[in-house]
């Protein structure tokens, strides 16, 4: 039997990646790329969406599990598009249901751009 490795590929959202802002100024690219991600979080329910996602048990959390937010299914349903849109959730229908997850590495490259760049 032949193995093949294959290389192991990122997921597009590292491209996000920015290095901590306290190192050197954004390019128009990634402040823009960067931005849309922030926006998606400047909204409070999107946010603690994002929040009960991200510590949900197992790291993914059914839509039944999170609707609890205040406002209408509907409009938790937007919300939950546009943090996929923005690229911070991915999803994933089982059944009649959708569980939603945080994308590690964008959470990742996000606390990296706001982290302090080491001292040389």
């Amino acid at each position: 039997m032949i193995t093949k490795v294959l290389p192991l590929l990122e997921p597009e959202a590292v491209a996000v990646c920015c290095p901590p802002l306290s190192e050197r100024p954004l390019t128009a690219e990634e402040a823009e790329r960067t931005a849309v991600m922030f926006k998606a979080l400047g909204d409070p329910v999107r946010l603690r969406l994002f929040s009960l996602v991200a510590s949900h048990e197992g790291g993914e959390a059914c839509v039944c599990d999170i609707s609890d937010v205040g406002v209408s299914q509907p409009t938790v349903s937007h919300h939950l598009k546009k943090l996929r849109e923005a690229g911070l959730l991915s999803s994933e229908r089982r059944g009649t249901w959708v569980y939603y997850r945080v994308e590690p590495s964008v959470l990742a490259a996000m606390g990296r751009l706001l982290t302090r760049a080491a001292s040389a």
